[in-house]
């Protein structure tokens, strides 16, 4: 389109819209590149790096140990999601380490595209969203009932890759290492009738063919209001009109769906086979859906209402099972649970404290199991049950708050049982035997990534940073994966003002682990801290260790734990021991 053109239909629209209250705004004639003074395009000036791509190193049974963490069955699932997505990103690393040097590069990429079959809130977006958190790369989820084949009614399917690029901060390279995941992708299925097959469905499918194995997608289309407005700047800029495109080689399709009926197509086809000349595996007596599920194949999904090129583009299948009432009991007692978690963050911005018994959560698991919409009736009957504690607490002076089996059975009488007597000597020995019990298994869950921690920070991950971690995922609701990070973050920020301090100085400042351990511990894992905290420390170090560099010739000196303690007293110390000698 011409850049005269867009800033026509800008204006009309911005009229229309606003009146005369916005305008478009320009130093020069809208229509006309802005020009450097030596008549060069701005474009000439050299482009910040890119972020570098995430070096994917995982392996299957190290993310499969992750995702056991989050999420509660489901073990089959896990296990192949695990294993394809790292064996997709795996590759595409060493595709791009070794560029046309592997004979299987040139043969085309058969990409491990998922399909994945389950009733709702059974923990299929969930899943796909930890496994971007744990890579590290962008995630954008789309609904497949809005998409129409060539847009705009409720989107176009490409419009997802585009949405990859805001995700990633508008880098195009991490954007085209993404994961796109499709949820209600059953109801795109084409319903045969009396008028013929459905075509608006069938031209979905059709849509995302390309999408799904490797097509560019301009980032700059006509529906776009921003991109185009983002266009017209850059042609005003540089007088270019640039073309960006995304490929979507390496971006990992997940879809899913509850694919209410596919059970009976593969139940009809079992039985044709059983009583056929193919031998089958025999259902179990009153196998119930999921079984069928487990044993759907290509030509089920076709009978379905899938077009075979479409069926062709997802090699991967996953069934994830239903739900039962233990399973829902077994997700309230999972520390990371997002239910419980989310409900203590709730309280605490306000400052109250709640923990949870074992009894009321098996009760809320029971409420919620008679929703019969999996995990996603949990959020609603506990919010059930603590609403009124939620608007009458933070009025008042309490700050601890126990889930009995009581409060979910009568909110309203404990409540006002709460309100009579907040200093309920029983109640406040069960809040203490719950918070110890919590604390001991944040401790348990920390143990299990402590090893990986202390060889990536080079620090000793002793009692001292185990309190740490369990106190910040105690404060703050964060799972261990969470506390390794900011400890990690915490350490990166100690190694850079040591770097710095040895480029701006000359002069090497060598932390024995414990004195990393102890900067980290004092300075909570913060960043800004462990900075704040380092410069305070080693203010007086550069003149006085400059001193020794002139009589010693030494440039490097190591810091213990004393320094820490006593930095003044460890400075004296280091110069008094070196002019003796």
């Amino acid at each position: 389109m011409d850049p005269r053109e867009i800033e026509r239909e800008l204006r009309e629209f911005l009229g229309k819209r606003f009146g005369g209250a916005v305008q478009l705004a320009g130093a020069v004639p809208f229509g006309a590149p802005q020009q450097e003074p030596d008549g060069e395009g701005q474009d000439d000036a050299p482009l910040p790096a890119a972020a570098p791509l995430p070096g994917f190193d995982l392996k299957p049974e190290q993310l499969e140990a992750y995702l056991d963490q989050f999420v509660v069955r489901q073990d089959a699932a896990k296990e192949v999601l695990a294993t394809k997505v790292c064996t997709h990103y795996n590759r595409v690393k060493l595709f791009r380490e070794h560029p046309g040097e592997s004979r299987f590069a040139g043969v085309g990429q058969i990409k491990s595209n998922i399909l994945m079959l389950g009733p709702t809130g059974v923990g299929k977006t969930y899943l796909v969203k930890l496994i971007a958190r744990k890579i590290g790369i962008p995630f954008v989820k789309g609904d497949a009932t809005k998409f129409s084949e060539t847009g705009y009614v409720g989107g176009d399917v490409e419009d997802l890759v585009r949405d990859l690029v805001r995700e990633a901060g508008g880098d195009i390279r991490l954007a085209e290492h993404g994961i796109v995941y499709i949820d209600e992708i059953d109801k795109i299925a084409s319903a045969a009738s009396s008028h013929g097959p459905d075509v608006s469905r069938t031209g979905v499918q059709r849509a995302l063919l390309k999408p799904m194995e490797e097509t560019d997608v301009e980032l700059r289309v006509a529906h776009d209001m921003v991109s185009q407005m983002e266009a017209l700047e850059d042609w005003r800029r540089t007088g270019k009109r640039e073309k960006k495109t995304v490929n979507t080689r390496n971006i990992l399709f997940i879809l899913s769906g509850a694919f209410t009926g596919l059970d009976e197509i593969v139940k009809r086809r079992l039985t044709r086979s059983d009583i056929g000349f193919r031998a089958v595996e025999r259902a179990p007596t009153d196998a119930p859906p999921s079984w069928y599920l487990h044993q759907a194949a290509p030509e089920d999904l076709i009978a379905y209402g899938f077009e075979s090129e479409f069926v062709g583009r997802l090699p991967v299948t996953v069934v994830l099972d239903p739900l039962s009432e233990e399973d829902l009991f077994a997700i309230l007692r999972n520390p990371n649970c997002p239910v419980t978690q989310g409900k203590k963050a709730d309280f605490k911005a306000y400052g109250i404290d709640v923990h949870f018994e074992d009894e009321a959560l098996r009760k809320l698991a029971t409420l919620a199991h008679r929703q019969r919409t999996g995990a996603r009736g949990l959020a609603s009957v506990v919010e059930a049950a603590l609403l009124k504690f939620e608007k009458k607490l933070p009025s008042t002076e309490i700050r601890r708050l126990v889930v009995t089996p009581e409060l979910v059975d009568d909110p309203v009488r404990e409540l006002a049982r709460l309100l009579a007597d907040p200093a309920d000597a029983d109640l406040a020995e069960r809040f203490e035997r719950l918070a110890a019990e919590e604390r001991a298994e944040l401790g348990r869950a920390f143990a299990t990534q402590a090893l990986e921690l202390g060889e990536r920070c080079r620090l000793p991950v002793g009692a001292q940073i185990a309190d740490l971690a369990v106190r910040r995922m105690s404060a703050r609701g964060t799972d261990a994966e969470e506390a390794c990070r900011a400890i990690g973050e915490a350490v990166a920020a100690l190694d850079r003002f040591l770097a710095a301090f040895r480029e701006q100085h000359g002069i090497a400042l060598e932390l024995t682990p414990e004195a990393r351990e102890r900067i980290v511990v004092l300075a909570g894992a913060s960043v800004a801290e462990v900075e704040a905290l380092c410069s305070q420390l080693f203010s007086n170090y550069a003149l006085g260790l400059n001193l020794l560099r002139e009589h010693t010739g030494r440039d490097t000196f190591a810091i213990t734990e004393d320094a820490i303690a006593d930095p003044e007293g460890y400075l004296n110390g280091l110069i008094r021991e070196n002019y003796a000698q």
